[in-house]
């Protein structure tokens, strides 16, 4: 897991300017910085997939209440961002909530793992599309990791172990591990100087 910057001081009135209170222009600051951390994780290109940018979804009355989702905002910011570098890279919106959630604020990480277990899952006939590229799971912010963990978690569930036959000189697919479970990245725009050591480069 990747971060452009630790949550703090002007970082922190940032996103929430751009969460919280409309500030939508900023988003293509914010779009470079997840994309800074996207590059950071994902290493040079080992084949022609493009990275698969998806974005960890807000709650729907969330969504409504603020009038745009902030993550995809800035994830497509971000793929453009990579795009413009050279880098082939879009946004896969595959991930939705599926059962109501409490609010996160005032949670401990014990508290919010539990909250968020089996909250997510992908929506129905996306799942081939992960096989694209290279998987990036994407956040604004990442605090105690819960929300980055169950993303991943509902993206490994609809993924099966590649059991087709293959043709002679045929690789399987590169999200594939040797198990042929989907193995994911996770970049954000910034994390808490708690939570890990930041990636500097």
């Amino acid at each position: 897991m990747h971060a452009a910057a630790p949550y703090a001081d002007a970082v922190r009135a940032v996103l929430l300017a751009h969460k919280e209170r409309g500030a939508l222009v900023l988003a293509g600051a914010l779009g470079e910085a997840l994309a800074q951390a996207v590059r950071a994780g994902a290493g040079p290109r080992q084949d022609g997939g493009p990275l698969l940018l998806v974005p960890v979804p807000s709650a729907r009355r969330a969504t409504a209440a603020r009038g745009h989702d902030p993550v995809r905002r800035i994830a497509l910011a971000a793929s453009r961002a990579l795009r413009r570098d050279g880098v082939p890279a879009r946004v896969l919106s595959v991930l939705r909530q599926r059962r109501a959630v409490a609010d996160q604020s005032g949670l401990d990480a014990r508290q919010r793992l539990v909250n968020l277990t089996g909250a997510l899952d992908v929506f129905p006939g996306t799942e081939r599309l992960l096989a694209t590229g290279r998987v990036v799971l994407v956040d604004d912010l990442m605090t105690t990791g819960a929300s980055l963990t169950e993303a991943a978690r509902a993206l490994r569930a609809v993924t099966r172990p590649q059991s087709a036959p293959v043709a002679p000189g045929a690789e399987r697919p590169r999200n594939g591990g040797s198990t042929g479970f989907l193995r994911t990245q996770a970049a954000v725009v910034a994390a808490s100087p708690d939570s890990f050591e930041i990636n500097r480069n």
